[in-house]
């Protein structure tokens, strides 16, 4: 009898589990602008992992007497200032800026989500000094702090990594305690709580499933500020160097050629452009499909 309880209880949780997904997915496909941006963030992963098998040119390579030539079937946006593929430095620089997109705002979901917890459960003087930690990065610009930190270390993709991971977990802790606050005071988890459960283990298997969804949320929408700031650190030569191909990179020495070669510093920006308001639209879909206030 016992046996068969349990049994029907998982087959319970199975299928309510499997209709939240059906749901979440309905919700998330009635969104079209969001469904667009997957679209777009789905090319942009192709591009970025197939590159190197799909381009027909070397990102590198130089060719001084090629300089600046209009889009042509050879080079279907031109040539830059080297005489390097414009298309092919930027679909290259795609594998960048999803890279930092995707490692530092992973990085700093973690630490933000580890402290938020750490601090909304057990409150007092740990609440304190973790939130007043978070205060203090909060309070410096989130680009000025990152130039501090790349300007220390030196300029370099995986310096870039520790820049964007420092300056992103504040925001992430401050919601994910808040959420912990509201939890903490559930039913199921005062019965864990009476029932000897360790803390460890309510925050691992009680307090941590019901972020997730708000964490899925923050990490689509930090992506996209991660590829804004890693652009910005790259246009202002502490981010990625040559003869890298990143976005940023490329408006910063395409603008010394703004007026007799246009191409050079618009495409990389509207590059830039494309990618941010593709994972905001995705962010913002996921966002109404996981609000169950937002649901019908």
């Amino acid at each position: 009898m016992t046996q068969f309880s349990e049994t029907t209880e998982d087959f319970a949780d199975t299928s309510e589990s499997d209709s939240f997904f059906r749901e979440t997915v309905r919700v998330f496909c009635r969104n079209r602008m969001a469904v667009i941006g997957l679209i777009l963030v789905g090319a942009l992963v192709f591009v970025a992992i197939f590159i190197p098998l799909i381009s027909p040119h070397d990102p590198y390579r130089v060719a001084l007497d090629e300089q600046f030539l209009p889009p042509s079937t050879t080079y279907w946006l031109g040539t830059d200032n080297f005489g390097r593929d414009l298309l092919t430095r930027i679909l290259y620089g795609a594998r960048i800026s999803l890279v930092v997109g995707i490692v530092p705002s992973f990085i700093s979901l973690v630490i933000g989500a580890v402290m938020g917890i750490i601090s909304g459960y057990f409150g007092g003087k740990t609440d304190v000094l973790i939130m007043r930690l978070a205060d203090t990065m909060l309070a410096f610009p989130s680009l000025l702090l990152a130039m501090v930190v790349m300007y220390t270390l030196g300029a370099n993709l995986f310096n870039i990594f520790i820049a964007l991971s420092l300056v992103g977990w504040a925001g992430v802790a401050m919601v994910v305690r808040s959420q912990t606050l509201a939890l903490k005071e559930k039913e199921y988890i005062e019965a864990a709580r009476a029932n000897g459960t360790s803390k460890v283990t309510i925050m691992v298997r009680h307090l941590f499933p019901n972020v997730i969804p708000t964490l899925i949320v923050l990490f689509s929408l930090s992506i996209p500020e991660a590829i804004m700031w890693e652009s910005s650190l790259s246009f202002l030569g502490v981010g990625v160097q040559p003869p890298e191909a990143s976005w940023g990179l490329l408006v910063a020495k395409g603008k010394e050629y703004l007026f007799s070669a246009p191409l050079v510093a618009i495409i990389p920006g509207v590059a830039i452009l494309v990618a941010v308001l593709a994972f905001n639209f995705v962010g913002d879909g996921l966002r109404d499909a996981l609000d169950p206030y937002m649901k019908d």
